[in-house]
């Protein structure tokens, strides 16, 4: 009896001491479970990046803009200085090459190029008089009643009146090649999309007037991270998407792989990418009309090299 008495005494703390740590582990367990999860607030929701559905796990995503093919897009600008007497096109005006563009002031030239055309005339006028005097002086010294300096002499004012000629007409021409240069045209075939000057405004030489681009054929440039380079494959399919348009996106391909990475020239949008990377420009032709206007920004997905 007393054996029992003993065990049964110093079982009870033990059994006491389980069911204590038993009841602790079931409260916790249960006050873990009740708790609510953190949620982020309204300006990290905001701020947070929106993840777009790629192509596929192994898609490469860039950021690219719309761009013109080379040579498509130009700006048009003046070869010498002056004021501008016309400015004969308005923005979005579609416009064909050899088309006038603008006009310079050309009061000042066409005085000169007057004031040489008369020179031209006064000295063909002194070349005739030359030459009748020289048959002259040449009738007196043969018949020895004149002498040789006053033959030279009329031989003389014909050479210098044909000197003097030639430089009124080169003069003449110079001007002219100016006039022709104040007259500016379109280069290229394509829509006027910004005026750089108005007419009645003074400007020097080289300054831009307009610039011009054929908008019919565009395709998208994308800055691809210089680690996905190996990635990209010409003729691959592209999926671009721009923001502000509820279509999915518009179809395009690989079109051209540049031999050199540059660095990136568009600022991420997305803060968790870094700006200060090396870029590879790919440059992707579009498959399907698009409402995409030049210079505007675009997400494409470009699928991996197979």
């Amino acid at each position: 009896m007393i054996i029992e008495r003993v065990v049964k005494y110093a079982l009870l703390p033990l059994v006491g001491t389980f069911l204590v740590i038993l009841l602790i582990i079931q409260m916790r367990g249960q006050f873990e479970g009740a708790a609510p999860k953190p949620r982020a607030n309204a300006h990290q929701q905001a701020s947070a990046p929106r993840a777009s559905q790629p192509l596929s796990s192994s898609a490469v995503v860039a950021e690219g803009r719309v761009v013109t093919y080379p040579g498509a897009e130009v700006t048009v600008s003046t070869d010498l200085g002056g004021t501008i007497a016309n400015l004969a096109v308005n923005e979005k005006q579609r416009v064909a090459k050899g088309d006038l563009i603008a006009e310079l002031n050309t009061d000042a030239l066409v005085a000169s190029l007057n004031h040489q055309r008369a020179r031209i005339s006064e000295t063909d006028a002194e070349i005739k008089y030359s030459e009748q005097e020289i048959k002259r002086a040449t009738q007196l010294f043969n018949a020895q009643m004149g002498t040789r300096q006053a033959l030279d002499r009329v031989n003389r004012d014909r050479d210098a009146a044909l000197a003097r000629r030639q430089t009124a007409v080169a003069a003449t021409r110079e001007i002219e090649a100016q006039l022709a240069k104040m007259r500016v045209h379109a280069p290229i075939d394509g829509v006027i999309i910004a005026r750089h000057a108005n007419t009645g405004e003074t400007v020097n030489a080289s300054a831009p007037l307009v610039t011009i681009a054929n908008l019919d054929r565009l395709r998208v440039e994308a800055e691809v991270d210089e680690y996905d380079a190996g990635k990209v494959a010409l003729g691959a399919p592209v999926k671009i998407r721009a923001e502000g348009f509820a279509t999915s996106g518009w179809r395009g391909r690989v079109e051209e792989i540049p031999d050199a990475v540059v660095p990136r020239r568009l600022r991420p949008q997305d803060p968790g990418r870094p700006s200060d990377t090396r870029v590879l420009l790919v440059k992707v032709a579009l498959d399907e009309a698009t409402p995409l206007k030049l210079g505007q920004r675009v997400e494409v997905e470009l699928s991996p090299q197979r």
